[in-house]
């Protein structure tokens, strides 16, 4: 029989944040695949846990799959781990999930620490529906652009994570496009000297301003949107349906090109156009 390969989140920053299952799974691995060598291997003496390791990191995870995927076919028992936070989650670990899927292999996840969770646990805002986002992009344009079709999607909260180097200037655009929304921007999560700024991104940019250390730890940055970015008035507006007719008569092409010309502004979701081209179906 095939092994297991067990997806485990380590501490993102206080290690009392650990838990006995994580512990154990650790322990009875017979090798675990880790983003970076040095950094687990620190976690494991602290640990006093001698599991051998193997590095597993965004360069290599192509190449070290195949090898991860014939020891588990011959029975051990694989760990993946990440430098902090849940493996997979803007982390490297997907490669090697995937091919154990596609394997047949049992992947088992054990639940742990992950920034993004955590930070907006602590947000105050209505989570029922939320989107991460991983790393905003790194140019000015393209930030506006992924706002601007999370604002088409309709979700009223996004989270992201971000660079103490590129934090004030990403919160800068922020303010530029979304002034009114409300942010809560989370820094050093569970360390010794974890931050909290609150407000609007103005208002955050000026706090983040007045810190000369704001350039130090990690960033995870959960964005409440306004509620006047959703409101729009429909009286002139073509249903979805309409405009994918519009749009195929005009450019004399097919539903799915119309879907993709339609898609590439921010007036129409993907989602409502994909249902607007069933119901065109079914008419």
């Amino acid at each position: 029989m095939s092994g297991t390969l067990y997806v485990i989140p380590t501490p993102i920053g206080n290690l009392d944040d650990i838990s006995p299952r994580i512990i154990s799974a650790l322990e009875s691995a017979d090798v675990i695949a880790a983003e970076d060598t040095r950094n687990t291997l620190n976690l494991l003496n602290y640990l006093e846990i001698k599991t051998p390791l193997i590095s597993n990191h965004k360069f290599n995870e192509m190449s070290k799959t195949a090898t991860f995927i014939e020891r588990l076919k011959n029975g051990e028992n694989v760990a993946i781990v990440s430098d902090a936070g849940t493996p997979c989650i803007s982390d490297p670990g997907y490669i090697l999930v995937n091919a154990a899927v596609q394997e047949g292999i049992d992947v088992i996840g054990i639940c742990g620490p992950c920034a993004a969770t955590t930070a907006l646990s602590i947000t105050g805002f209505n989570a029922d529906r939320f989107t991460f986002m991983g790393f905003f992009p790194r140019k000015e344009q393209n930030i506006k652009e992924c706002i601007n079709k999370s604002i088409a999607g309709g979700v009223p909260i996004l989270i992201f994570y971000e660079s103490p180097k590129r934090i004030l200037k990403t919160m800068e655009v922020l303010a530029e496009i979304i002034p009114d929304s409300n942010i809560c921007l989370c820094n050093d999560l569970t360390k010794k000297f974890e931050k909290k700024y609150r407000g609007t991104p103005s208002e955050v940019v000026a706090q983040l301003s007045s810190n000369p250390n704001h350039e130090k730890g990690e960033y995870a940055l959960v964005i409440e949107l306004n509620a006047e970015l959703f409101e729009t008035d429909n009286d002139d507006r073509l249903s979805p349906e309409a405009a994918l007719i519009d749009v195929m008569f005009k450019n004399d092409c097919s539903m799915k090109d119309a879907m993709k010309i339609l898609s590439s502004n921010d007036e129409y979701s993907r989602n409502e156009l994909y249902k607007a081209s069933l119901n065109l179906k079914e008419l």
